[in-house]
Protein backbone atom coordinates (compact mmCIF):
# COMPACT_ATOMS: atom_id res chain seq x y z
CA UNK A 1 0.00 0.00 0.00
CA UNK A 2 1.25 3.90 -1.14
CA UNK A 3 -0.27 6.48 1.56
CA UNK A 4 1.24 10.06 1.49
CA UNK A 5 1.62 11.32 4.35
CA UNK A 6 -0.85 14.09 4.49
CA UNK A 7 -4.17 11.77 3.33
CA UNK A 8 -7.50 11.27 5.65
CA UNK A 9 -7.38 12.33 8.72
CA UNK A 10 -3.54 13.87 9.48
CA UNK A 11 -1.41 15.69 11.82
CA UNK A 12 1.28 17.97 10.31
CA UNK A 13 4.92 19.05 12.07
CA UNK A 14 6.31 22.23 12.18
CA UNK A 15 8.56 20.78 8.73
CA UNK A 16 5.41 20.17 7.09
CA UNK A 17 5.74 24.06 5.67
CA UNK A 18 9.76 25.05 7.21
CA UNK A 19 12.53 22.64 5.68
CA UNK A 20 15.00 23.79 8.05
CA UNK A 21 12.72 22.80 10.72
CA UNK A 22 12.46 19.20 8.70
CA UNK A 23 15.79 19.17 8.56
CA UNK A 24 16.78 20.25 12.75
CA UNK A 25 14.54 17.21 13.79
CA UNK A 26 11.28 18.49 14.31
CA UNK A 27 9.29 16.20 12.34
CA UNK A 28 6.25 13.79 13.42
CA UNK A 29 8.33 11.62 15.57
CA UNK A 30 8.54 14.51 17.95
CA UNK A 31 5.63 15.71 17.86
CA UNK A 32 4.13 16.10 21.98
CA UNK A 33 1.99 13.22 22.31
CA UNK A 34 0.40 15.30 25.72
CA UNK A 35 -0.91 17.74 22.98
CA UNK A 36 -2.54 15.66 21.08
CA UNK A 37 -4.24 14.13 23.72
CA UNK A 38 -6.34 15.33 26.29
CA UNK A 39 -9.36 17.80 26.81
CA UNK A 40 -10.94 19.18 23.91
CA UNK A 41 -13.70 21.66 23.31
CA UNK A 42 -15.27 20.85 19.91
CA UNK A 43 -16.78 24.42 18.66
CA UNK A 44 -19.35 24.86 15.87
CA UNK A 45 -17.65 27.56 13.17
CA UNK A 46 -20.67 29.98 11.64
CA UNK A 47 -21.36 28.33 8.70
CA UNK A 48 -20.69 31.26 6.27
CA UNK A 49 -17.43 32.19 6.58
CA UNK A 50 -13.98 31.03 6.86
CA UNK A 51 -12.39 31.54 10.14
CA UNK A 52 -10.80 34.94 10.41
CA UNK A 53 -9.71 37.15 13.57
CA UNK A 54 -13.31 38.49 13.53
CA UNK A 55 -14.60 34.90 14.02
CA UNK A 56 -12.16 33.76 15.95
CA UNK A 57 -12.99 36.97 18.52
CA UNK A 58 -16.16 35.68 18.52
CA UNK A 59 -16.07 32.14 19.44
CA UNK A 60 -15.62 33.52 22.67
CA UNK A 61 -12.90 30.40 23.02
CA UNK A 62 -12.63 30.43 27.25
CA UNK A 63 -8.69 31.02 28.36
CA UNK A 64 -6.43 28.20 29.37
CA UNK A 65 -8.40 25.92 26.17
CA UNK A 66 -5.41 23.88 24.97
CA UNK A 67 -7.41 21.81 22.14
CA UNK A 68 -10.26 23.31 20.23
CA UNK A 69 -12.02 21.18 16.90
CA UNK A 70 -13.45 23.45 14.66
CA UNK A 71 -16.45 22.06 13.18
CA UNK A 72 -17.56 24.47 9.94
CA UNK A 73 -19.43 23.74 6.85
CA UNK A 74 -17.16 21.41 5.61
CA UNK A 75 -19.24 19.19 7.84
CA UNK A 76 -22.56 20.42 6.32
CA UNK A 77 -20.96 19.88 2.69
CA UNK A 78 -19.55 16.23 3.93
CA UNK A 79 -16.36 17.24 1.86
CA UNK A 80 -14.54 14.36 3.52
CA UNK A 81 -16.43 11.84 1.95
CA UNK A 82 -15.71 13.25 -1.40
CA UNK A 83 -13.18 11.74 -3.92
CA UNK A 84 -11.56 14.96 -5.20
CA UNK A 85 -10.00 17.37 -3.01
CA UNK A 86 -12.78 20.98 -2.88
CA UNK A 87 -10.67 24.02 -3.27
CA UNK A 88 -14.37 25.68 -1.82
CA UNK A 89 -13.49 24.41 1.44
CA UNK A 90 -14.05 26.60 4.76
CA UNK A 91 -10.76 27.44 6.77
CA UNK A 92 -8.61 29.52 8.56
CA UNK A 93 -7.76 32.92 6.86
CA UNK A 94 -3.78 34.39 8.03
CA UNK A 95 -5.37 36.91 10.11
CA UNK A 96 -7.65 34.27 11.87
CA UNK A 97 -4.38 31.28 12.86
CA UNK A 98 -2.57 35.07 13.66
CA UNK A 99 -5.54 35.98 16.17
CA UNK A 100 -5.25 32.28 17.67
CA UNK A 101 -1.80 32.03 18.06
CA UNK A 102 -1.33 35.47 19.83
CA UNK A 103 -4.34 35.65 22.08
CA UNK A 104 -5.14 32.24 23.13
CA UNK A 105 -3.39 29.23 25.06
CA UNK A 106 -4.75 26.58 22.22
CA UNK A 107 -1.92 24.12 21.31
CA UNK A 108 -3.89 21.53 19.02
CA UNK A 109 -6.16 23.05 15.95
CA UNK A 110 -8.63 20.50 14.55
CA UNK A 111 -10.77 20.36 11.73
CA UNK A 112 -12.88 19.21 9.34
CA UNK A 113 -11.20 19.30 6.05
CA UNK A 114 -7.83 18.55 4.45
CA UNK A 115 -6.26 21.68 5.74
CA UNK A 116 -6.72 23.58 7.87
CA UNK A 117 -5.76 26.74 6.16
CA UNK A 118 -8.50 28.12 3.74
CA UNK A 119 -7.55 27.72 0.06
CA UNK A 120 -6.94 31.20 -0.99
CA UNK A 121 -4.64 31.66 2.61
CA UNK A 122 -2.92 27.80 2.38
CA UNK A 123 0.53 29.02 2.61
CA UNK A 124 -0.24 32.23 4.62
CA UNK A 125 -1.74 30.44 7.40
CA UNK A 126 -0.01 27.33 7.89
CA UNK A 127 3.33 29.37 8.14
CA UNK A 128 1.26 31.29 11.24
CA UNK A 129 0.06 28.23 12.75
CA UNK A 130 3.49 26.15 12.61
CA UNK A 131 6.45 28.92 12.56
CA UNK A 132 6.65 28.79 16.28
CA UNK A 133 6.58 25.03 17.12
CA UNK A 134 4.00 25.76 19.32
CA UNK A 135 1.02 24.36 17.49
CA UNK A 136 0.15 20.98 16.00
CA UNK A 137 -2.56 20.90 12.93
CA UNK A 138 -5.16 17.95 12.82
CA UNK A 139 -6.63 17.96 9.53
CA UNK A 140 -9.32 15.44 8.30
CA UNK A 141 -11.62 15.19 10.98
CA UNK A 142 -14.68 13.61 10.97
CA UNK A 143 -16.79 15.65 13.53
CA UNK A 144 -20.42 14.98 12.16
CA UNK A 145 -23.18 13.51 14.42
CA UNK A 146 -21.54 14.90 17.32
CA UNK A 147 -22.58 17.23 19.76
CA UNK A 148 -20.49 20.56 20.48
CA UNK A 149 -18.71 20.62 24.26
CA UNK A 150 -15.74 19.12 26.04
CA UNK A 151 -14.40 15.19 25.25
CA UNK A 152 -10.98 13.58 25.78
CA UNK A 153 -9.13 13.22 22.32
CA UNK A 154 -6.87 10.65 21.74
CA UNK A 155 -4.99 11.24 18.52
CA UNK A 156 -1.89 9.08 17.52
CA UNK A 157 0.41 9.39 14.42
CA UNK A 158 2.33 6.78 13.14
CA UNK A 159 6.34 7.14 14.31
CA UNK A 160 7.69 8.40 10.80
CA UNK A 161 11.35 9.57 11.28
CA UNK A 162 11.81 12.58 9.30
CA UNK A 163 8.50 12.94 7.71
CA UNK A 164 6.76 16.15 8.11
CA UNK A 165 3.04 14.13 8.36
CA UNK A 166 1.32 11.36 9.14
CA UNK A 167 -2.18 9.65 8.63
CA UNK A 168 -3.88 9.66 12.68
CA UNK A 169 -6.33 7.36 14.08
CA UNK A 170 -8.30 10.54 15.79
CA UNK A 171 -11.09 9.74 18.53
CA UNK A 172 -13.73 11.83 20.74
CA UNK A 173 -14.41 9.90 24.39
CA UNK A 174 -17.49 11.96 26.35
Amino acid sequence: MKLPTHTGTHVDSPGHFFDHYLDAGFDVDTLDLEVLNGLALLIDVPRDKNITAEVMKDLNIPKGTRRVLFRTLNTDRRLMFKKDYDTSYVGFMKDGAKWLVENTDIKLVGIDYLSAAAHEDLIAAHLVFLEGRDIILVEGLKLDDIQPGIYSVRCLPLRLLGAEGSPIRCILIK
